[in-house]
Parts: C-alpha cells; structure tokens; sequence
C-alpha cells in the first residue's frame, strides 16, 4: 500500500508541465532515433547530457527526458526493423522473425500496431513492478554470480534452438558462429589478439551494427534482387493499418507472458532485452505454436519480444537506481548523468530521493501512454513507405545500411565486413539456416565468457562451482529441457491439430 501511495506522488511529480514536455520530447526523439540504425539512443543521450546540465533543470527532469529516450527508442527501432528488416539493436532481431514476414503479406500495418500496443503492455505491467517490487527485485538479482549468469547463457543458447524452425542442428550451428564471432578481438584477460589476422580493425571484436546488418539488411537487400529477376514477387503492398480485436485478444496472453518474463530479466544486471526478447519469443512459441505459424508471419511472434522488450527496458532501471549496477550501454550513460546530476544510485535512493525515483516511474507510464497516441496514428504513414517504387526502395535500403554502419566508425573496412556478412547472410537463407541465433550469439558470447572466466577464478578452477547454488541448478534444467521437451511436445500438439484439421476437410 505504501508503494501506490508514493507511486501516486511520483504522478504528481511527473504531471508538471515541464516534467511532461521532457518526457513526451524523450519518446519523441527516442522513436527516431530507433528508427535509424547504427545511431542508438546511447547517442543520443551522450549529446543531450551537456545541454541538460547546462539547462539547470532538476535531476528528475533530466533523468525523465533521457529515459524516454531510451524506451521511446525500443519501439522506434521496431518500425525499420518489421518494414525493411534492418534491426538496429539485438532485442529487435526477434521481432523480425514474423513482423517483417507479415509485411511480405501485406500486412505491416498491424505488425506495426501490435508493436506499438505491446510495447505499450509491457511498459505497464514492469512499471508496476518497478513501483510494487523494486527492493525485493534488487536483493534477488545481487543474488546472480558468474556461475549463474553462465547457466543463464546456455538456458538462452537452448531456449534460442526452437527459432531454427524446427532444425535443433541448424540452430545450434548457427549459435556456434555467432558464439565463433564474438571470439575475435583481443583476449579479455591476457589483451592477447584472437582471430584478427593481422587487421588492427578486429582488435574491438567484431561490431553488432556491421554484423546485424550486413546479415539482415544487406541480404535482404540481395534476396529482394533476386526474387526480382526470377519474376517474384518479394514485398507486398499494405492493407489494413490497425489490429483486430480477435487479434488482439488471441495476442493478450502473450502480452502478460512476455511483459512478465521481460521485466524478471531486465532486472538482472547485464541481461537486458536482448535475452528477454529471446526467451519470451522462445517460450511463447513453446506455449501457443500449435499450428507452426511462427517465423511465418503470426502476429504473437510480434507481441511476445516487443512485450518483453519495453519491459526489460524499464526493469533495467531497478538495478540502476538502487544498485548502481548498469545492465547496458545505455544505462551505464544514464549512470554517469545521475552522477553528474549530483544523485549517487544506491539502496538509499528511494527513501533520499522520492521525488527523483517515484517520478521516474510514473513518467515511464506517461511516456508509455504518449508513445502509443503518437505511433497509433503514424502507422499507416510509416506502412506507405511500402509503396514506393522496387528501384528507388531497394537503393534506399542499402544506402541506409551503408551510412549506418559508416557513421559508427567512419571505417571503410567496415563497410567491405558488411557487405561480406551480407553475402553469408544470403547464403544462410538459401541453406535454410536462422539469422537470430548468430546475433544472440555474439552480443551473449563475450558475457558469457567473462562469467565462466570469473566462476573458474572464484573456485580455484573446480567446475562444480557451475552447479553449486540452487538458481544455477534450475536454469541447467530449464536449459535440458529446452532442448529435450519441444521435438516431444511439437509432436504430441500437432499430430492432433493436423488430424483435426483433416477431419474437417473430409
């Protein structure tokens, strides 16, 4: 009771005007930024922290704007990502899956809505969360050492197999080349170069952005030409631009399943949505997949990482404000702009800052509520871009894949890397291999390798140490039966719908 009694004075903070305009101009700018790959809210944020504190607005204020930024920017990235197939960031990669396959079937409009009214879901339910369990949230995550964050790994590498379409060995070959990729750079310990060849350029490791989208725009880009030329057609026009409400009732409990498991794991340090996404595609395909629709266009696949997404966004911010422990890139910037606000994050924030936490909460909503009455309305604005002529969208695509990755680095060779990944990319699809698992396995792979370092150190090189607490038990066996249980379950629920199916033909 005392948490709603204190969240409905964060409202009262968060509903002054000036604490509204920084929050609607947050998901304002974040939703652009997303939209643009290879720039990042994390930019973003870096260039508005001067002019915040040169403003002299108050650190609540500040942190509201920099914080609707950064979850306006979850839903903005979903825009080019389900349109054009060009994920800007690792949580969005899954969302692909189907949303860009339902607008191959004309249907990107309500791939689009789904986005926006998920994401808007998720944001409620790990607000709520936020407000309700915070301090309990916190002390369980600190409870998270390397062991656990390794079993956690492989639970999302095994979870990861049911997005190869059925192939368990295409999937896990393609988790193993991500796995492969995240191991060029320097050795994190030793500062010793593996798998450079000799290029100064490899010593940072292989970059998400030249990765991601080489593998998906630029091989998109490649397939569309070819389905050209052999007389495809390779994207279709747009239909209708809103959901249904069959639609959304049959994506409602994915919703609940996804903003749930989103907000538990966007509250462990170092997790964040690009896990949360995952699992709750792969768990929900578990749970609801009895026709074998997702990857295929189902509007579920779109519900279940968006849902889960937005939520681990806003459960990120638990460990931030009263660990300190930064679980991205993103937050860490934030970090530094409470430091530089004069606010130190700590168990202490909440009881010596109220107004700073409580109106960061209710801002959340506020700003959940703006980004769905902006982004509603503008979905058949963004679906027209589908329109536009085969030989100006296709260029289009490839230029904006070019600067992106061009204005990360300013790197030539970055440019040749992802045109090569693209190649890979187009020849992974011809095979039938996943795209996702090699993104999941790169941006996973270096925190996996730093957890099981860090667990082989603590135990004097024992691996029990993997096995000994009672959490990492529970992801080993969630992570067994992630690969053991599907091929069992997928055959007891769909002979079933499939004999069904042919009884009603008859």
């Amino acid at each position: 009771m005392d948490a709603l009694i204190h969240l409905v004075g964060g409202f009262a903070v968060a509903l002054r005007p000036l604490n509204l305009a920084l929050a609607f101009t947050g998901v304002f700018v974040g939703t652009f930024v997303g939209m643009l790959p290879g720039i990042g809210p994390i930019n973003a944020i870096a260039i508005l922290i001067p002019i915040t504190f040169a403003a002299g607005i108050p650190p609540e204020s500040a942190l509201i704007l920099l914080a609707g930024i950064y979850y306006g920017s979850q839903y903005g990235n979903s825009i080019s990502t389900i349109l054009l197939n060009v994920p800007g960031t690792a949580s969005a990669v899954v969302t692909a899956l189907d949303g860009n396959a339902m607008t191959r079937q004309g249907r990107g409009g309500p791939a689009l809505a789904m986005a926006a009214i998920a994401s808007f879901f998720g944001g409620t339910v790990s607000i709520l969360g936020l407000a309700l369990f915070a301090p309990l949230l916190a002390e369980w995550a600190i409870r998270f050492g390397p062991a656990e964050y390794f079993a956690l790994m492989v639970f999302a590498f095994a979870a990861l197999s049911s997005l190869a379409g059925g192939s368990l060995v295409r999937g896990l070959a393609a988790t193993g080349f991500g796995l492969l990729l995240a191991t060029v750079g320097l050795d994190p310990n030793s500062a010793i170069p593996r798998f450079t060849f000799g290029q100064i350029k490899l010593l940072d490791g292989m970059d998400f952005v030249v990765v991601t989208i080489g593998l998906f725009a630029v091989s998109e880009v490649l397939q569309l030409l070819e389905d050209t030329e052999r007389g495809r057609s390779a994207m279709a026009t747009y239909g209708r631009v809103m959901i249904t409400m069959k639609e959304f009732t049959t994506s409602l409990g994915t919703m609940i399943r996804g903003s749930v498991l989103g907000f538990l794991v966007g509250v462990l340090p170092g997790a964040g949505g690009t896990i949360a996404s995952f699992l709750a595609y792969s768990t929900e395909q578990r749970v609801s997949d009895r026709e074998g629709t997702f990857g295929k266009g189902d509007i579920r696949g779109v519900a279940a990482p968006e849902s889960a997404n937005n939520a681990a966004a806003n459960g990120a911010m638990i460990p931030l404000l009263t660990l300190g422990v930064p679980g991205s890139g993103t937050t860490a910037v934030l970090l530094g702009a409470l430091l530089g606000l004069g606010v130190t994050p700590g168990p202490l924030l909440i009881t010596e800052e109220p107004d700073l936490f409580w109106g960061l909460a209710a801002s959340m909503y506020v700003g959940n509520v703006f980004l769905l009455l902006l982004n509603l309305p503008l979905v058949g604005v963004f679906v027209r871009a589908l329109t536009l002529p085969r030989w100006f969208l296709l260029p289009g695509v490839a230029a904006l894949s070019f600067v992106a990755v061009y204005a990360v680095n300013q790197s030539p060779f970055d440019l040749a890397l992802m045109t090569g990944f693209g190649v890979v990319g187009w020849l992974m699809r011809k095979t039938g291999f996943p795209l996702a698992p090699v993104i999941l396995g790169l941006v996973l792979g270096p925190l996996m390798e730093k957890s099981l370092r860090r667990a082989m150190a603590l135990s004097g090189g024992e691996w029990g140490v993997l096995f000994d607490s009672p959490i990492a038990l529970v992801l080993w066996a969630l992570a067994a039966a992630s690969l053991v249980l599907p091929p069992l379950l997928a055959r007891r629920t769909r002979l079933p719908y499939a004999a069904a199916q042919a009884e009603g033909d008859t």
